[in-house]
């Protein structure tokens, strides 16, 4: 991580929409907390396109994030990153891990695993080797009996125990991509991140990404898991949802409204203010004890 003049660390944070779609509130409210907690601090604030799942990608969602991101004035430093230019990086990961023997091939399908365990936790079933008769699928880390835990710089102590709460889980799928959580660990440390703010809808995913970080010698940085926007019927707003794009909002009035939601009310003579007013009056202002430490939050749609 680069330093700033006095020597100290510079404080990086990130964004990591995937391009399934257009920014919607939860969105704003992620991209927003990652912005103000970096800025505040005098850091850097990165945008990473999380594009490892080419099957769910919507041809022109990252230029359209790309652009909503500028027309909200959240304005990132540095190239834009995208992971399906680090293909060469979650390969040489994989084949390390398969030489430590912190991984092994697995070929149950979803619908089987389900079927033996309702909370969707792997049970173990290739983890001695693939039964007779099968064909390797996925491949998994293994993960041991052990606890990990993390403090939350929001939501406070976690843990789970690896191997009962969390299961081994996939780096690489059965489709051939590479998983979620082999991408993150590797990419938050290429691009040197300090602290990871996000919603706390992946908060448990927070838990094999740290496991990674040991695996394979990389840093951990300091996690905050801000509120979740969630439906009147407790539904995390989403695409699934519905939930409608904020590029068809104002955006004074979207960062207006994400504010409050994150504890930051805007003074009166800022309502509807242009978005470069409002932020550097949230950057001013951002204080951490300030957000709701509450999981989820409903939200009027």
């Amino acid at each position: 991580m680069g330093r700033s003049a006095n020597n100290t660390a510079i404080v990086r944070g990130r964004f990591a929409p995937s391009p399934s779609g257009p920014l919607h509130f939860g969105s704003l409210v992620a991209a927003l907390g990652s912005f103000l907690s970096a800025r505040s601090q005098g850091g850097e604030w990165l945008l990473r396109i999380d594009d490892v799942d080419p099957p769910r990608e919507v041809p022109g969602a990252a230029a359209g994030i790309l652009r909503t991101l500028e027309d909200y004035h959240l304005l990132w430093d540095g190239p834009v990153l995208y992971q399906s230019q680090r293909f060469d990086a979650y390969e040489a990961a994989l084949a390390r891990l398969g030489s430590a023997g912190h991984s092994y091939p697995c070929g149950c399908t979803r619908r089987e695993i389900s079927a033996v365990s309702p909370n969707h936790i792997y049970p173990g079933t290739c983890r001695n080797g693939l039964p007779p008769g099968r064909q390797a699928r996925a491949l998994r880390v293994y993960c041991g009996a052990h606890e990990l835990c993390f403090d939350d710089r929001l939501q406070g102590r976690q843990c789970r125990r690896l191997g009962r709460e969390v299961g081994d889980f996939i780096v690489r799928r059965a489709d051939g991509f590479y998983a979620y959580h082999l991408a993150t660990a590797l990419d938050d440390a290429f691009q040197q991140v300090s602290e990871i703010v996000r919603g706390a809808d992946l908060l448990d995913a927070t838990f094999p990404q740290l496991y990674l970080q040991r695996l394979l010698d990389l840093p951990q940085p300091a996690y905050l898991h801000l509120p979740v926007a969630v439906t009147a019927e407790g539904k995390k707003l989403s695409k699934q949802t519905r939930a409608p794009a904020i590029d068809t909002f104002p955006p004074g009035e979207a960062l207006g409204r994400a504010l409050t939601f994150l504890g930051h009310p805007p003074p009166v003579e800022l309502h509807g203010a242009p978005p470069t007013e409002l932020l550097d009056w949230a950057i001013a202002h951002w204080r951490m004890d300030r957000l709701p430490p509450r999981p989820v939050i409903p939200v009027a749609e």
